[in-house]
């Protein structure tokens, strides 16, 4: 496998459900739905990646809640290890401004999207950290 590239994403909790983001054609998955996040710069925290890396693309401001477990995956032609995070978001009003499409989902309506692959045991861990919580959404 190849070095992996470490990716902060983030679940943005608002009422209730979660953000996701459609890749744009032409770049890798392609068209792939999403956590939104980017590269951690050298140095960086994966928090603090989140918080610049939410800012540019999405033009909001989040406060980062909980780390959840990382996950590498191998596409074959790159690897990726997603540094996730449980996040609120704290105002502004999302703008897509590196994805084709935005848009907030119940937890079980992101199982239905075509997520990246190395996004899904990301959502798998959210739904244990929901369910342990003893949350009112335990039926995920």
């Amino acid at each position: 496998m190849k070095l992996p590239i470490r990716v902060a994403c983030a679940l943005i909790e608002r009422d209730g459900k979660l953000l996701v983001a459609q890749r744009s054609p032409g770049k890798d998955l392609a068209l792939k739905w999403e956590f939104p996040g980017g590269k951690l710069e050298p140095g960086e925290s994966g928090a603090e990646a989140l918080v610049r890396e939410i800012h540019e693309e999405l033009a909001i401001a989040i406060s980062v809640r909980r780390a959840l477990p990382e996950v590498t995956h191998d596409y074959g032609r790159f690897a990726v290890t997603l540094v996730p995070y449980v996040c609120a978001m704290e105002y502004g009003e999302v703008v897509a401004r590196e994805h084709v499409a935005v848009q907030w989902c119940e937890p079980p309506e992101v199982e239905a999207l075509d997520l990246a692959e190395a996004d899904v045991p990301v959502l798998e861990a959210y739904r244990h950290l929901i369910i342990g919580a003893g949350n009112s959404r335990g039926d995920l």
